[in-house]
């Protein structure tokens, strides 16, 4: 795929998924001032169902129809699931007569994030937590590198990202119960870490009851991970069910990036939530673009419609929009921030 030129003035951006951990936690002061995004290729994960759910295969790039604050956008990459990514030429040369081109460019694959809550919430369900992330990891499809990150009232990056599902795993077995949780503070720095990677990205959170720790608000996390292309599932428990205000943000979160949240009552759900999850980032299409000219530095509208014969009965499921310039004034108390390190490559 073509280098994507993404910058932050506070955040390297680039529209993928991929995993920065540190070793262990250490201790060091993250200041979130000041974030601003400026997107030069947009990327959207598109999920594709009929009216009962089940995913449509097999589209085309040209069943799909963009449009940025109703400007008409061109495709600039198309993939399918874990299949290779397109890259469609529009070039004005005797070789694009006849309309658009496709080159393939690459076998992809997700890069997934998996951020679990360890905190005092935690302690009568841990284990049971661990065997169902211990699975999904394993499941994952082979295309897909893993990273494993866990969080109370501060981030801890355990795993970095590997396609070696032992590591993880060992990394999820390794987890120990902490204290208050910070879950947005802790997902707005998992967002910043998978900005910096090229490709697709999906952060899967796991969370065991209400944030009562954190300095960031959920519309800040959404509105970063928006821009930067990331789609957030979050696994959530009756615990955090039974308030009312975390369940709406979870919804809210999730839905902005194009993702799902699931409220499980026992661990046969949490099982059953980690398998529609795999299932709906297995069966995603990613579909990028280069912005028209758009006078617009605010929130832009995206719109994804379906076009071909019978298509417009299925439903459309991503992001609805991004923001090209973040807050100017987001603030977290101290976490864990080491320099990024990449693995697994």
């Amino acid at each position: 795929m073509n280098t994507l030129k993404s910058s932050l003035v506070c955040l390297g951006l680039c529209s993928g998924v991929v995993l920065l951990l540190a070793a262990a936690p250490q201790p060091v002061a993250q200041d979130f001032s000041h974030l601003r995004v400026n997107v030069d290729l947009v990327q959207l994960n598109v999920a594709v169902t009929d009216h009962k759910g089940r995913y449509i295969a097999g589209l085309k790039p040209e069943n799909f129809e963009i449009t940025e604050d109703r400007i008409p956008q061109k495709i600039a990459t198309f993939e399918e699931g874990n299949g290779a990514t397109r890259r469609i030429v529009d070039l004005d040369t005797p070789e694009s007569q006849g309309g658009p081109k496709e080159q393939i460019t690459a076998v992809a694959g997700a890069n997934v994030f998996i951020l679990f809550d360890t905190s005092n919430y935690m302690y009568r369900s841990f284990v049971f937590a661990q065997d169902a992330i211990a699975d999904f990891v394993r499941s994952l499809d082979p295309a897909n590198k893993i990273a494993f990150y866990s969080y109370s009232r501060n981030l801890s990056r355990g795993t970095l990202l590997t396609s070696d599902r032992f590591s993880v795993v060992n990394g999820v077995r390794s987890t120990v119960a902490g204290d208050d949780a910070a879950l947005y503070n802790s997902l707005l720095l998992t967002v910043k870490d998978a900005s910096l990677l090229t490709g697709r990205k999906a952060i899967v959170v796991f969370s065991n009851g209400p944030d009562n720790a954190s300095s960031v608000p959920p519309e800040d996390v959404a509105e970063l991970a928006q821009s930067t292309g990331t789609i957030i599932y979050i696994v959530s428990t009756r615990q955090a069910n039974n308030e009312p205000v975390s369940t709406a943000a979870f919804e809210r979160v999730s839905k902005a990036t194009g993702g799902k949240a699931y409220f499980a009552a026992n661990w046969r759900d949490e099982k059953q939530a980690f398998a529609a999850i795999r299932e709906d980032i297995a069966h995603l299409y990613t579909i990028s673009y280069y912005p028209q000219p758009n006078p617009n530095r605010g929130w832009r509208s995206i719109s994804v419609k379906l076009v071909g014969p019978g298509l417009q009965k299925y439903h459309i499921r991503t992001r609805d929009g991004y923001r090209l310039m973040q807050p100017s004034a987001i603030t977290t108390e101290s976490y864990s921030a080491p320099a990024p390190q990449i693995a697994g490559h």
